[in-house]
């Protein structure tokens, strides 16, 4: 008998309590959701509903909401690549590029700060930073045109009771990406008793995850991820080194820390690091066991494991068995 997930991740020493196991309300009665997580907690002042949800899923596929009616938040985030674009660096509308990889939206319910340097404070204001920055729009007028489509019209008033405009269409877009969330990844079954779920190499792979290797002193389960900001030496030797947390911060300590991404679906949502700089999962996992480039300010956690070629080859198979795969079907546009 396969036993309940979360009493496997309790029964395995997995952090669940960092992420609030206990019973979260979302959405309230009826709001159904199958994950390897527990659900997110809702903001107090957005609640999340199956209707709100799918306002939001509309418009995160609708280019309609950007400044010049040509780009759609999805078209950063692709369900197949992670929630990224594949891309080692991001594009804005009109062609222009970024200067840090799109980070994937997988899970960003479980995280109390926004983007790589952590500067926005909600994921409704990072929405409404995105919504102005990387697709182009003017809040005000997007909402104009979003307010002008009957099928939004009639969707926000049964929701909010309003018309669409600029507080709460990220209102929206939050409720649907709060849904985004890991469904039962092969080890997730494997914690569950399934013995067939996943391969040797994959159990050893674990075993050096959570031992040698060093991983989980960032990489928490069940999110592995521990949602902090740390210095893995990425940027050490370039011209204009990215500031990363110190920018927000203005703490020098903080020189060049990038929050630590969520391994789940990682397999699927390379390339990888803030910068995108390396393409393969392979080479992500050989530059952090290597301990990475010399940086006066890199983290302490980050050393040479001199992990062998069958060790590195362990905790690929093991990452990869991270990987979801979820039901998910684009939106009919009103």
């Amino acid at each position: 008998m396969r036993k309940p997930l979360r009493a496997c991740l309790l029964a395995a020493g997995v952090a669940v309590a960092g992420l609030g196991c206990v019973t979260v309300s979302q959405g309230g009665a009826g709001y159904a959701r199958s994950s390897a997580l527990p659900a997110p907690p809702d903001p107090a002042d957005n609640p999340t509903t199956p209707e709100k949800a799918a306002l939001g899923k509309q418009l995160f596929f609708d280019p309609r909401l950007s400044g010049d009616g040509s780009m759609a938040c999805q078209g950063c985030h692709y369900r197949h690549l992670g929630w990224t674009d594949g891309l080692p660096l991001s594009r804005k509308v009109g062609g222009g590029m970024n200067t840090r990889h799109t980070p994937s939206v997988y899970n960003t319910g479980y995280y109390t700060s926004w983007y790589w340097d952590g500067r926005a404070k909600t994921l409704e204001g990072q929405i409404t930073a995105a919504w102005k920055a990387q697709i182009g729009a003017d809040p005000v007028k997007a909402a104009a045109v979003i307010a002008a489509v009957p099928g939004y019209q009639a969707g926000f008033q049964k929701v909010f009771g309003a018309a669409p405009d600029a507080d709460n269409i990220p209102k929206a877009l939050a409720a649907f990406l709060r849904t985004l969330n890991s469904g039962e990844a092969p080890w997730d079954r494997h914690v569950a008793g399934d013995t067939t779920a996943v391969s040797a190499d994959a159990v050893a792979g674990h075993e050096l995850f959570v031992g040698k290797a060093g991983c989980a002193a960032c990489h928490t389960p069940p999110l592995y991820s521990d949602t902090l900001f740390h210095n893995v030496g990425l940027e050490a030797g370039k011209t204009n080194p990215d500031p990363g947390r110190q920018a927000v911060t203005k703490d020098a300590k903080d020189l060049s820390a990038f929050k630590t991404p969520s391994l789940r679906s990682v397999g699927i949502a390379g390339p990888y690091f803030h910068d995108g700089s390396v393409g393969s999962l392979e080479g992500a996992v050989r530059y952090m066991a290597s301990g990475g480039k010399a940086d006066a300010n890199k983290s302490g956690l980050l050393i040479d494991r001199k992990l062998s070629e069958k060790e590195i080859g362990q905790l690929v198979a093991f990452l990869n068995t991270l990987t979801s795969d979820e039901r998910f079907t684009a939106p009919i546009l009103p």
